[in-house]
Parts: structure tokens; sequence; C-alpha cells
């Protein structure tokens, strides 16, 4: 056996995991996970030596967690995630996924992990400086609602910029349908912030939505960054995370990547199964590329709680090696007597994500951004 493998394990990536279910041995439960996870193979025909010893996970700890759960602590080799973004999250929680009462509740990176993957490229410091705001939470809408046309979201990029929105996104559900496609949308809603900035010296932020057919995101992509798109919006549930990773890690794209949550959800809404919402919208996102990761905000028209929003925002920002840290980017339904409670909760370093709260104070978008923005700065 080479030097190489008989050094196997000296790093190791260690993963807590939430066990439920009454009636169970959870010593047991974790045991299998170690197999599953790695061998994927009986235990009682694995043989003894290299594979046994070095290969499968092993339990570090197991402690009650309340009652019918128990907090396990499994470890792996470094290498048995190849040192790739899909091999670790198969690792984690591959086929353990599809078992009931497993929750994926922290991962710990160790350093011979991290100086595997980039991370985002620009992270917070790299959008506060595209967009030159230093102080104050970065302010981001979608363009609402589908169905109108391309000249009539362009129109509210228009408005939205004026008023001195940081960031404007389109909405994640518009891609390429007939009344909105792609491209046209894309060119005037370029054109629209890029004369607005002219006009008021800022630099808002065009965020298109690239998400859609793998055989058709790098040419989405490259059409936007040529139309002079300052960002990319990409739904990493719908693409595939690697797929997010590999635009982030691309030269020749070098823009800035919000990320998503949809098709997501099902992974953290079940508290006993999945994945914990700082892992997910955190720590993955982080490994993923993402530079801003959206989500629901607590208090809006969807179940996240204050806590594990506060989870989310811990993980974005919590030591990951060299890998920066990200916006976390709460919305969903917000509106704007909610700032001084999210300001309360995020501090400043978070992109505020307001869409049809922006809406609701009239038909002047300009006006309606104006006042937001002079809410933020006066705070």
């Amino acid at each position: 056996m080479s030097d190489s493998l008989s050094r196997l394990g000296a790093e190791r990536l260690v993963v807590t995991y939430l066990l439920a279910g009454a009636g169970t041995d959870p010593q047991a439960r974790a045991r299998e996970i170690c197999f599953e996870q790695t061998v994927e193979f009986p235990e009682d025909l694995v043989p003894a030596g290299f594979i046994r010893d070095e290969v499968i996970g092993r339990v570090e700890s197991v402690m009650e967690a309340g009652p019918g759960c128990f907090r396990a602590e499994i470890s792996f080799p470094v290498e048995s995630t190849a040192r790739e973004l899909l091999q670790l999250m198969n690792v984690v929680f591959g086929n353990i996924s599809i078992k009931p009462g497993i929750r994926v509740e922290r991962m710990s990176l160790p350093g011979a992990l991290l100086r595997s993957f980039r991370g985002p490229r620009f992270g917070r410091e790299g959008l506060r400086s595209r967009t030159k705001v230093s102080r104050r939470p970065l302010l981001c809408t979608a363009l609402k609602p589908m169905g109108l046309a391309a000249a009539q979201l362009a129109d509210q990029a228009r408005q939205f910029a004026l008023g001195g929105i940081d960031l404007i996104k389109d909405d994640h559900g518009l891609t390429d349908q007939p009344y909105a496609t792609f491209s046209e949308r894309v060119a005037r809603c370029c054109e629209a912030v890029a004369e607005a900035n002219a006009r008021t010296g800022r630099r808002c932020v065009y965020v298109p939505n690239v998400t859609g057919r793998s055989d058709h995101l790098l040419a989405r992509v490259d059409e936007a960054r040529r139309r002079g798109a300052g960002a990319l919006l990409v739904s990493p549930f719908l693409t595939g995370l690697d797929a997010m990773r590999q635009l982030a890690d691309d030269e020749g794209v070098a823009l800035p990547i919000l990320a998503h949550p949809a098709f997501g959800g099902s992974f953290v809404t079940c508290a006993t199964t999945g994945i914990a919402h700082g892992v997910l919208y955190g720590q993955l996102m982080r490994l993923a590329g993402a530079d801003a990761s959206i989500y629901p905000n607590f208090g809006g028209r969807f179940s996240f709680t204050r806590e594990e929003c506060e989870a989310i925002a811990t993980a974005t920002a919590e030591p990951m090696g060299t890998i920066a840290p990200i916006f976390p980017a709460p919305g969903g339904g917000m509106t704007v007597d909610r700032v001084p409670d999210m300001l309360e909760v995020y501090g400043r370093e978070f992109i505020l994500l307001m869409g049809a709260g922006l809406h609701r104070r009239g038909p002047d978008l300009a006006e309606n951004a104006r006042f937001f923005v002079d809410l933020l700065e006066s705070m």
C-alpha cells in the first residue's frame, strides 16, 4: 500500500447529525451512517485492514438531545470527499437523505478540505465595493409581477435605480417567457439601469436570472455579461450547486452571484429530517461560490423562525479558512415597518430584500425607493 494511502484520515470532516425516533438504538444508527456514507456495504462483509480502519466513518460521540432525539458526531476522512463539492455533499447526506429521522445540523470543515474551494469571488467586501455602499445594509428589490413585458420591467428597473436601490434582480420566475424573453429583458434592463446610473452617479446593479437548462446556462451568462449586467441570479437547487460553483470560479464570468432558494425548501422545513438552515443557506452557499444567499426572513409569508434566520446569518460569516463571508439576504413578504427589527437581528451586514413592499406606498416607484433608502441611512 502506498504512503499516501497509509496516511489517510490525518484530517477529518466532522458532521453533526440529529437522530430522531423513539425506541431505536442511537449508537447503532450512528454506526450505520458510518458505513452507508462511505462504503455502502454490510459491516460484516467489510474486510479488516485499510478499508475498515481508514475509509469508513467514525462515531466520535452520541449524546441525548431531547425526548427521542440524539446528537451524533461522525467524522470522515477528507479523502472520501475527493475534495469535490458534489462528493462532499454525497458523503455528508447522500444515501441517508432517503432515510427518515436524520438531519444534518453542522459541518466542521478542516483546512485540508477548505483549501480545495475558492468560495465566493466577491463576498461582502466585494459587493460593497461594486455598489459603493460602505456602511448601511445593501438594498435589493425584484422586478414583479411576472407577465409584464420586457419594456415594462425595464421601466421598473429604471425607476428603482433612480430611487437609489443597490441591487435590482429579476424575479426568480423570469426566465425566457414569450412576454419578456431573456434577451430582450436583459438588454432593456441593462440599458435602463445604466441610464439611471449616469444620471444619479450611483452604482446600481442589475441582476438577471440566468437559471435555465444546463445547455443554455453558459450562453445566458455570457449574454448577460456582454450586455452589462452587474451580477447574476442563480437558483442552485434547480441548476445544481456545482453549476453555480463553476460560474463563481470561471475567470471569464467574474460577476457576483446571488443564490435563490427555490426548490430547496424541503431540505429545511422538517425539524427532524434534512439539512439545518445554517448549513444549507450558509455553509453550502459559501462553498458553492454564492456572494449572497437569499432566504425567507422570519415574520414574513414563510415559516422560518428568528432563530433559524440567525443561524443562517452566523453561518454566512463564521471563519471558514480563506473563504470570504457572504451577505445574508432575507426577504419574503418584508415591509418597511420591519426594518428596525431586521437591523436588530442582522446589524448592517445584510442585504435587505423587499419586493411588493416597495409597491404598496404608491405608484411612484422612484419616490418609494428614495423613502426606503433615506429610512435606512437615517438609522
